[in-house]
């Protein structure tokens, strides 16, 4: 990707990636640039807090500090949600705390598809205050953070013109999306969160599995510990009443 110089990346760096976000650029470097820009010795990026990384990675990109885990998954997942309120400077909390008014709308209702249709290649992301407050104190964090949604991003199976709305947890991992075109919501993220959930569950059940088998290999080996030195008892025992029945022993 040619940005035009290969010097200092810092206010310049930002600044250029606006520039040339309006005259037609839709994203800029990407982390793992970043990360190379660094690593060739260039500065301003082991500075840049996550905030600052999205949105150089994603120029025009809204970050917003909330806790969206108040959002129930059934809510968030409503064709009726007003999530487009996302896509803004400002949101007023009072989202967290949205009921719908009646029955949900089908997908192909004309309000739902004009709502839709006007976050059409928009990013957003919504950041809880604990995980906002930690990558400010751990750049590290911020990092792995920024490579997982960007990953994210860059292999998602969308197609052009998609919006992402990305809400993170307390860890940083992605706990809620909505990934949607003019049309259609491409997946629901419910199915995402239960898939994470089944992988967690797989997890646990192989970690369960290496237990049970590390436990068994310890009893046998005790097991065999054991048999090792009552057949020498034995043998020994046996030693003894040869010798004895040969007059060596009184």
């Amino acid at each position: 990707m040619d940005f035009g110089v290969t010097g200092k990346l810092g206010g310049y760096y930002l600044a250029e990636q606006y520039r040339k976000n309006a005259a037609g650029k839709s994203e800029g470097m990407s982390f793992v640039e970043l990360a190379a820009a660094k690593a060739a010795g260039q500065s301003g990026v082991s500075g840049m807090c996550f905030k600052d990384m999205w949105q150089a990675r994603f120029p025009g990109a809204y970050y917003h500090v909330m806790d969206g885990s108040a959002i129930s998954q059934g809510t968030w997942d409503r064709n009726d949600f007003p999530f487009e309120r996302f896509f803004s400077d400002r949101v007023d909390e009072s989202i967290l705390n949205w009921t719908p008014s009646g029955a949900e709308p089908p997908a192909g209702n004309s309000e739902v598809q004009s709502r839709w249709s006007s976050t059409a290649g928009k990013k957003a992301v919504i950041v809880p205050p604990a995980l906002d407050e930690k990558m400010k104190n751990d750049p590290e964090l911020a990092k792995r953070v920024m490579a997982a949604v960007e990953n994210f991003i860059d292999t998602y199976p969308a197609t052009p013109g998609c919006s992402y709305l990305i809400e993170l947890d307390e860890n940083g991992g992605i706990s809620k999306y909505r990934v949607t075109s003019p049309g259609q919501i491409t997946v629901s993220s419910s199915e995402f969160v239960e898939a994470r959930r089944a992988r967690e569950a797989k997890h646990a059940e192989y970690e369960r599995l290496a237990e049970e088998a590390a436990l068994k290999r310890k009893l046998m080996e005790q097991e065999a510990d054991e048999r090792h030195y009552k057949d020498s008892i034995t043998k020994k025992a046996v030693s003894i009443a040869a010798y004895e029945a040969a007059g060596i022993l009184k």
